[in-house]
């Protein structure tokens, strides 16, 4: 049996800017946006290329916005990906890689700057924020390890 995640839920505190924010700012997919009730409001977008779609609104989740720490968006160029971060007004840390090799440590711990030295799949990240402060991580993979 395939378990294959499709929804994210991502809390904010101002749904129009959350919504601006991922589809006019990052190009994301608008796939719904429905006002159902007072306080009760969903919006799903969907990254380019992804087959998990980002949903936010009113009366979602009982957790805070800003909290959301961690998600990874997958690019096959994170040089490039960073340049057009940056052309739409988004300001991301990196290129950077883990000191261990493997992953990343939580906030800037064990941060070795730069591209991983070979530039290896899974090797390089960056990261960015959303108007509310959720944190996403950028990965480079370039080559998917294998059985992915």
């Amino acid at each position: 049996m395939d378990w294959k995640l499709e929804v994210v839920i991502v809390p904010v505190s101002d749904v129009d800017r959350a919504k601006a924010f991922y589809t006019e700012t990052l190009g994301f997919r608008l796939d719904a946006d429905f006002p159902v009730r007072d306080g009760y409001r969903v919006i799903q977008v969907t990254p380019p290329g992804s087959a998990c779609s980002i949903i936010f609104g009113d009366g979602l989740t009982p957790t805070a916005p800003g909290t959301y720490l961690g998600p990874h968006l997958i690019v096959t160029d994170l040089e490039a990906t960073l340049k057009d971060l940056a052309a739409r007004g988004v300001t991301a840390s990196g290129p950077f890689r883990d000191e261990s090799g493997v992953f990343h440590h939580p906030g800037d711990a064990e941060r070795v700057p730069g591209f991983h030295p070979e530039r290896a799949s899974y090797g390089s990240f960056a990261s960015f924020h959303d108007p509310d402060g959720n944190q996403w991580f950028l990965q480079e993979v370039t080559q998917r390890a294998p059985g992915r």
